[in-house]
């Protein structure tokens, strides 16, 4: 999964589940959340706040105040676990001279890949819960805590949790898949999420209707690899789920992510291009433009073969606007194999790239090659790569500008109260001025400036349907 955050946030129970939580095992306590990671985490982590607060617990502004703090982990760099580890030792202080009474709990890729560890280096940490264990939150927060709670076995078979704090009244991730078979040879991803396992169909279609009925406009699904997606019942396909999922009244734009170029078949390309409310918008992960780099990287596809999917998803749609994940400074990359990749981006023309340096990850097969290019060396292929991707973007975004476009608007700017902000189908940031509040709506935004990282408009014909 791209676009790491960290966040805390505020967990309320939505539509369905907005009546629960009153009473319960855990009624009166407080919890807080801090979440490191992707959309899967994020969600995660709404999952996790809808099992406490169906159980009386109530959300916390934060964790001095929360008798029950978790730490929702990220592993697939090292920056977001040593973020942990420092947010650890603040715990340990404020376990000790503020808050002698809270539980505290590490979940996520961190806690199944490295239990022992934190067992061992944070003795003051009450539990740990790999990603196939949140089911099984509440049994023991609700037992006698005398003694941790370690849990990160592999489950064969889907929980489900039907309980889900979302952080947004309009947009909601759908969690349709978990774990991955791919194996990238740089990727940590198998080894804490384990092998793909899917959700049945008729879950993921029955939590999506629901979040329409109660006033959800967008949803997205969810997964390592949607592309690979089987219904356990029907062995349908991704394009089936896609198909079903656009026939859902109230639901206006349904995105995915992530999805793996070798999975990516014609026929999700030709429903994305039947179905108006699947955004033409994909994230395709290329990470790297060279072969040889790839073959390593163990990607199953070469550079010209992404292209192909390129081209082929073009034909469909030729308005298509492509995201992906770039990795410089792999084991081995050369100059020239760095300059491929550069290539590739001025060939696609992504709207917008996440991009990393290479950090050796444990248990992958990446640690039997040489870390070879000097830190300093991957410092400078990152600012190039992003030098050149920023002088794209902002060229792609200039020839917006003078358009209207549609936007879902998802509340007021952070930075200026009085401005919107929101995306439009290419998930593009968009902040714009408007004569009222539009949040959750969709409207016309007229572009008339932009930067490399974000357009900006005002609101137009508000009062026409969009």
């Amino acid at each position: 999964m791209h676009q790491l955050a960290e966040k805390s946030r505020m967990h309320y129970i939505s539509g369905m589940n907005e009546k629960k939580g009153r009473t319960g095992k855990l009624a009166g306590q407080k919890f807080f959340i801090q979440t490191f990671g992707c959309q899967m985490n994020e969600n995660d982590s709404e999952r996790i706040a809808g099992l406490l607060t169906t159980e009386g617990a109530v959300p916390a502004a934060n964790p001095e105040e929360s008798g029950i703090i978790i730490i929702n982990t990220c592993a697939v760099r090292e920056k977001p676990v040593d973020k942990l580890y420092a947010l650890l030792g603040r715990m340990k202080k404020l376990k000790q001279q503020t808050n002698p009474g809270s539980v505290i709990g590490v979940t996520g890729c961190v806690a199944q890949l490295k239990q022992n560890e934190i067992i061992q280096k944070m003795p003051f940490v009450d539990f740990i819960l790999g990603p196939d264990n949140y089911w099984r939150l509440n049994e023991l927060l609700s037992q006698n805590r005398q003694n941790k709670f370690v849990a990160y076995e592999w489950c064969k078979e889907w929980h489900e949790i039907d309980a889900t704090a979302r952080t947004s009244r309009i947009s909601a991730f759908v969690t349709i898949m978990e774990g991955c078979n791919n194996f990238c040879s740089y990727c940590v991803v198998p080894y804490t999420r384990g092998r793909e396992k899917f959700r049945p169909a008729a879950n993921i279609l029955k939590e999506s209707k629901e979040l329409a009925q109660a006033g959800y406009v967008e949803v997205q699904f969810l997964g390592q690899n949607v592309n690979s997606y089987r219904d356990p019942q029907s062995q349908a396909d991704f394009s089936y789920l896609l198909a079903e999922a656009a026939r859902i009244e109230g639901i206006e734009w349904i995105r995915f992510i992530t999805s793996h170029p070798k999975d990516l078949s014609e026929e999700i390309a030709a429903v994305m291009q039947r179905e108006t409310t699947i955004c033409r918008q994909l994230h395709l992960p290329l990470q790297a433009g060279s072969n040889s780099v790839l073959k390593r990287m163990n990607r199953r596809y070469t550079r010209e073969e992404y292209l192909e999917k390129i081209a082929m998803l073009r034909r469909y749609m030729p308005d298509i606007s492509l995201s992906t994940d770039i990795i410089v400074g792999f084991p081995g990359e050369t100059k020239k194999d760095f300059e491929a990749t550069l290539q590739v981006l001025e060939i696609v023309r992504f709207t917008n790239i996440f991009s990393f340096r290479y950090s050796p990850r444990p248990r992958t097969a990446a640690l039997k090659y040489p870390d070879d290019v000097t830190m300093e060396e991957k410092r400078a292929r990152l600012i190039k790569l992003q030098s050149l991707q920023k002088e794209i973007q902002l060229k792609m975004n200039k020839e917006l500008v003078g358009r209207s476009l549609k936007v879902l608007c998802l509340g007021r700017s952070k930075k200026d109260p009085l401005i919107y902000s929101g995306r439009n189908e290419a998930f593009q940031v968009v902040n714009f001025s408007s004569p009222k509040d539009v949040t959750g709506q969709f409207l016309q935004v007229h572009i008339d400036s932009c930067g490399p990282y974000s357009l900006r408009g005002k609101a137009v014909d508000l009062d026409v349907p969009v």
